[in-house]
């Protein structure tokens, strides 16, 4: 039976960050969430009793991977192929919640008035803090920190770019583990 649940929350998830992605989360319904999901709005109201609620869900269950990734690095050596492996799983993380990021990026008012907004932000401090050294120069700082904003924007701005995507992942984490290579070369 919890199994069922699960599923019935995760359709929930999709179909409503499809239609936040469609007509915008301000005009988005739990009644239009319910209707496409064919479902009674008491049904989705067993699992969710808000928008924010559905959002809440959403964000934390697609960025699961990022919080692992921190604990991770917290506890590993900070090594240049530490480094260079956070990097790696964090473009995996970012290509595995790719929808909740597009939504991100085109609602950033909303987000910005969420909870989800500020709990962002605190993890990618944290991420580029995994990276970067109190040692470092403000170039390397910067190389830091564009090693990450570079894989977001490789995620999400390289599709109106032609060729294959995984060519463009794979350029994508090149130039980000280059960035990261020279910031650690300078320390």
């Amino acid at each position: 039976m919890a199994q069922a649940r699960g599923n019935t929350r995760q359709r929930i998830q999709d179909v409503a960050l499809e239609l936040f992605a469609e007509q915008g989360y301000e005009k988005t319904s739990l009644r239009e969430i319910a209707e496409r999901l064919d479902v009674t709005k008491a049904a989705l109201y067993y699992h969710f009793k808000t928008k924010e609620d559905i959002l809440i869900g959403i964000f934390e269950d697609l960025t699961r991977p990022m919080d692992e990734l921190i604990a991770w690095g917290h506890d590993q050596p900070r090594t240049l192929e530490t480094k260079q492996e956070i990097l790696r799983r964090y473009q995996e993380a970012l290509l595995a919640a790719a929808p909740l990021f597009r939504f991100m990026q085109e609602n950033q008012a909303t987000v910005r008035e969420l909870s989800i907004g500020l709990t962002f932000k605190e993890r990618m401090i944290a991420v580029i803090g995994l990276i970067q050294e109190p040692e470092f120069s403000m170039t390397d700082k910067v190389r830091s920190v564009s090693a990450i904003f570079t894989m977001h924007a490789g995620t999400f701005f390289m599709e109106n770019i032609e060729g294959d995507a995984e060519e463009k992942h794979e350029a994508v984490l090149e130039v980000a583990l280059d960035l990261i290579g020279q910031a650690h070369q300078g320390a």
